[in-house]
């Protein structure tokens, strides 16, 4: 099956589209929420703009509009001939309001009737291609009770030559079946479900939901260019790859224009790469995104056979040292901060699909009004037209992988399917000069090994040299399987954040996802209340938490040396309310003024200069701490501060014999309280202890943390989840190598050096593992012994021994650590 992708936008002669006879039968659904556009869509104004932008042809047809639908049952015959029951509005998806069926169903059928216009001259000088631009998930085409196409997959375009299937003259008859089980499968389906479940993910996207239309084409046509800017050489790398009858003697022209005003031109054998020449090129960028026109003729000898229209950027993604020596992001060979929102691409009214183009615009167009430069296109994929209103616009464009459903590990076959998805996902978004780069994973859904994450990420970049590879969005949270070393990117999550990664010697870091700030909006919210990952109480709140969050952004960016941060999100999606706008982008939820003025800033400053931020205080010396605790009382319900004066209120604890004396057991509940913010966790600490574990399975377990009223500022803990010892961030963890053993005594470490910007653990004097945390924010809350918070909840109760716990204003050395350990008390 043909591919149908690549060109630019042109003035065309559309034949009319095939329409049933009035009185079709579809009425819209009842849409939850509606959007500014939901009204203007009918039967007649069902996406009809040319569906292709970067490879355009004059003649084609919209098959947008009323089809025939039927629900149907699995290894049902097509309905040949038959008039079906319901009207369906193509290409809305079935789950929504727009398309007027408003429900799943596993099997579907689609029907209509077409005619071919004469003046095409099918079957004589051309051909007819059928034209999908995306049917979730598995489709089979029939035309005139003739099989043309068969497509798995619900986010890559297809194509069909049905010249040998049509009748002489009439009427030609299309059915489509289709079915799609969503993540009752391991399919790719990003963020659908069969049931939402009032949290991340939402209603899924059955069907047809992208343009069908068809196009004559000569025997011997273009099917796609492979466009390579090279703004070192100031040329095109260009190959006019052909489908149809293939002739030695096939030879392409092409024509650059700026305007009216030919720039350069070249002529070569059609299927081989070309150097076009684009003499003293104006380069695009998010400031300046110009284009080029480009005219490609396909001759067979002197003889034109087929002419295309297309369009592209000259620009360069790459990665290149600050002045800091932190390896950063840059565009042209400039260092260029990426400030994205994540993009969903959801909709009330039409779930996957846009209402109108202009709604398609418009979340893009905000974008640019809010001071942002690049859009994180999250875990799904968009119409071609979304992509070329981003490279109208000047937006980069980092593209996700739709993922497979979260949970176990996926079985081989998903595996492989998985892969074949993601290179036709790879194939037919390479020449958008807006997307910059691509992401195979995110948090770890649907990841199946280290190992293949890190060789898929490897093969995306021998298929896509000329673009950036982050090979796992995420790598640091939830169901991730760790780092798999490999890509352009590191790329860790932090909620309210920002994700502060540091860059290595070969990947430029960025902070995937951060923010999620939110605020309920009456009437305009789909479940009729919402969750974000912090809630505010009004306007002026949520701009201000924005405005501070952001400042912490530029921080990052400076003394760590993230080359971009991703805020989500937009728009508001079903029950998540963290959107600049509500789901029905009726609402501006913030003041943008303050929104652009610091987004703009943080692109601006983010400049690669660092500032290397304060000098560290040397902390106080010596292996006593600045904090001890002895446990050696024996009775009531205060620990003396052996060091300072800031005893211990104990609840819900025991006396116990300890490693050299006293010690005090946790039976799950307790804690010991510092009553007071005893580390600068802003700054460098450590803090070491004896512990002895109970148990040890699959529950956190937190020896000493930091209170923030939200999650602690550190934990040094048992974690359940990887069953290892840890010192941990939220989302980053430093693991001893190996399980512990219930009723063992251990010596743990935890380090905190700001300088270095590491995190690192050592268990029984050794260091087991070092984590890259270039800074952390400061905190208010008390220091504790015995348990953690998290989501503002007291969490992760120890059950077992504490002793000698010992706190310090400073980073430990390995060296002191060790004699820390061996010493005892």
């Amino acid at each position: 099956m043909a591919a149908t992708f690549f060109a630019l936008l042109m003035v065309v002669t559309v034949a009319p589209a095939a329409a049933l006879p009035a009185g079709n039968g579809w009425e819209m659904g009842d849409p939850r929420l509606v959007t500014p556009w939901t009204a203007q869509v009918s039967p007649d104004n069902a996406l009809p703009e040319y569906p292709r932008p970067q490879l355009t042809r004059k003649k084609w047809q919209n098959l947008n509009g009323v089809w025939e639908f039927a629900g149907a049952t699995r290894g049902e015959e097509p309905p040949f001939g038959e008039t079906l029951d319901e009207r369906i509005l193509v290409p809305y998806p079935t789950e929504s309001a727009l398309s007027g069926i408003q429900r799943h169903e596993d099997y579907m059928w689609y029907r209509r009737t077409f005619t071919v216009p004469r003046n095409w001259h099918v079957g004589r000088w051309n051909q007819l291609m059928l034209n999908f631009g995306a049917v979730d998930y598995d489709a089979a085409v029939y035309v005139n009770g003739r099989q043309v196409a068969t497509h798995r997959g619900g986010y890559g375009a297809f194509s069909a030559d049905v010249t040998d299937a049509l009748t002489r003259s009439g009427e030609q008859e299309i059915v489509v079946g289709v079915e799609d089980r969503t993540d009752a499968t391991w399919q790719p389906v990003g963020k659908q479900r069969r049931v939402p479940d009032r949290g991340i993910f939402y209603e899924g996207a059955s069907g047809i939901w992208q343009t069908v239309w068809m196009e004559p084409v000569p025997r011997s046509s273009v099917e796609n260019l492979d466009m390579v800017p090279d703004i070192g050489t100031n040329t095109l790398g260009l190959t006019v790859n052909t489908q149809g009858r293939q002739d030695p003697d096939l030879r392409a022209t092409v024509i650059v224009r700026d305007g009216h005003r030919i720039v350069g031109h070249r002529t070569g054998p059609a299927n081989e790469r070309l150097r076009v020449p684009v003499p003293d090129a104006k380069l695009w960028s998010p400031k300046s995104p110009f284009l080029y026109d480009l005219e490609v003729v396909l001759s067979d000898g002197w003889w034109p056979l087929d002419r295309v229209s297309s369009y592209f950027g000259m620009r360069e993604i790459g990665t290149a040292k600050g002045a800091d020596g932190k390896l950063r992001i840059t565009l042209n060979g400039e260092i260029l901060f990426h400030m994205s929102t994540l993009d969903q691409g959801y909709w009330p009214d039409g779930i996957y699909t846009a209402p109108t183009d202009e709604a398609l615009r418009f979340d893009l167009e905000q974008h640019k009004e809010l001071g942002f430069n690049t859009v994180r296109k999250h875990i799904k994929t968009e119409p071609d037209r979304w992509y070329y209103h981003a490279d109208r616009l000047g937006l980069l464009v980092w593209q996700d992988m739709p993922s497979m459903r979260t949970g176990p590990r996926p079985p081989a076959e998903a595996q492989r399917q998985f892969e074949t998805e993601l290179d036709e996902l790879v194939e037919e978004k390479k020449n958008w000069t807006s997307v910059i780069g691509w992401v195979p994973f995110n948090e770890g859904w649907g990841e199946w090994s280290q190992e293949a994450t890190g060789r898929i990420a490897e093969e995306i970049k021998q298929q896509d040299p000329t673009r950036l590879v982050n090979a796992h969005s995420g790598v640091n949270c939830c169901a991730s399987l760790g780092d798999s070393g490999k890509g352009d990117i590191i790329d860790w999550h932090a909620y309210p954040g920002p994700a502060q990664p540091s860059p290595d010697a070969t990947r430029a870091a960025i902070d995937g996802e951060h923010g999620g700030y939110g605020l309920e909006v009456e009437g305009h919210m789909w479940f009729g209340e919402g969750h974000a990952y912090r809630m505010m109480p009004g306007k002026e709140s949520l701009t201000r938490a924005y405005v501070d969050n952001q400042r912490e952004v530029l921080n990052a960016a400076q003394r760590c040396g993230i080359g971009g941060a991703i805020y989500t999100q937009v728009t508001d999606v079903e029950h998540e309310v963290n959107g600049f706008f509500t789901y029905d982008r009726q609402v501006a939820k913030m003041d943008f003024d303050q929104v652009r003025a610091i987004n703009r800033r943080i692109i601006r400053e983010a400049d690669g200069s660092g500032d290397g931020g304060p000098d560290p205080d040397p902390g106080t010396p010596g292996l006593r701490g600045v904090h001890a605790y002895k446990f050696n009382e024996g009775s009531g319900s205060t620990a003396a501060d052996a060091v300072g004066d800031a005893d211990a209120s104990l609840t819900g604890t025991e006396w116990a014999g300890g490693v050299h004396d006293g010690g005090l057991s946790f039976a799950g509940s307790g804690a010991a309280d510092l009553g007071a913010p005893l580390l600068d966790t802003a700054g460098s600490y450590s803090a070491s202890a004896w512990v002895k574990l109970d148990e040890a399975g699959g529950g956190f377990q937190t020896v000493v943390s930091q209170d923030t009223g939200q999650n602690s500022a550190f934990f040094l803990q048992y974690s359940g989840q990887d069953q290892r010892w840890a010192m941990s961030f939220v989302g980053l963890r430093a693991l001893s190598p190996t399980k512990p053993e219930p009723g063992r005594w251990y010596h743990l470490t935890g380090v905190r050096d700001a300088q270095a910007g590491t995190l690192e653990l050592y268990v029984d004097g050794e260091r087991v593992d070092s984590r890259s945390a270039c800074s952390a924010a400061g905190s208010s809350g008390n220091t504790v012994i015995g348990r953690a918070e998290y989501g503002g909840q007291q969490v992760d109760f120890l059950h077992g021994d504490v002793d000698d716990v010992r706190l310090f204003d400073r980073a430990l050395s390995a060296e002191e650590v060790a004699e820390l350990a061996a010493a005892g008390e």
